[in-house]
């Protein structure tokens, strides 16, 4: 089966996919050391033959500095006869909404989304490498200033910003490994990288330099260790800031 695609939850269009070869790493580490972050979303599923060439892609773009990629698994193709054991419905939303925010209706699997703006098959290389670039070169991403402590997390944002934007938080596992019994991945045994966990909004930017307070209660209990933080327009809109908690 080729690159899967929906344009609703009800839809499902098929569209053939030549996978990318994997022979040289994904980018030069020296090319992005000292540059601004790009964040990098990957829509998977369990369910998806042409998948696991997009998941083993993410693992290489995992160990690059200066790019930020998570899985998020989808559930629209579990009636296929495997149920993604790594999926939740707010992960199908939110690339919906990418979608409808970019209005192409594009939404198929595996897709990368970088900075919440641009979109490629998150398999093909080539494309993926080439949107990065046009993403550092379009809007690098500012960097938040974190501060973890015992019972609670400080964000600051050091530069101003024009309009408000959501504060999201990605509470991530670094490597899940799933051995998938039925459907189109029949037993296969495929490592998920940065495999989102929980996502939550947590605080809305007024547009102005400013300190938000997070308690380590609710939300961020047990997540800190393994989070990012992200400054978002909207809730899919182009992401402006980026930071990890460590």
């Amino acid at each position: 089966m080729g690159m899967e695609n929906i344009s609703s939850l009800t839809r499902r269009k098929l569209l053939s996919l030549t996978a990318a070869g994997f022979a040289t790493p994904f980018m030069s580490g020296s090319a992005f050391a000292e540059t601004s972050p790009v964040m990098v979303e990957l829509f998977t599923s369990q369910g998806c033959s042409s998948c696991p060439a997009a998941d083993r892609l993410a693992g290489l773009m995992m160990a690059q500095p200066g790019i930020m990629v998570v899985s998020l698994n989808v559930d629209y193709w579990d009636y296929l006869g495997w149920k993604d054991t790594l999926a939740k419905p707010e992960y199908t939303k939110r690339q919906m909404d990418y979608a409808h925010a970019r209005g192409d209706m594009d939404v198929y699997t595996p897709q990368m989304v970088i900075n919440g703006t641009a979109h490629a098959v998150g398999s093909n290389q080539s494309s993926i490498e080439s949107a990065i670039a046009k993403a550092r070169r379009q809007s690098p991403l500012a960097n938040l200033v974190v501060n973890v402590r015992p019972k609670s997390v400080d964000v600051t944002m050091p530069a101003k910003l024009s309009g408000a934007a959501t504060l999201w938080l990605m509470a991530l596992a670094p490597k899940v490994n799933v051995k998938i019994e039925r459907g189109e991945n029949s037993g296969k045994s495929i490592t998920y990288n940065n495999v989102v966990l929980q996502l939550s909004k947590l605080s809305t930017w007024n547009g102005t330099d400013q300190q938000i307070t997070l308690s380590r209660s609710g939300p961020l209990a047990g997540t800190v260790q393994n989070s990012i933080v992200l400054l978002q327009r909207e809730n899919a809109g182009s992401i402006i800031g980026l930071a990890k908690l460590t």
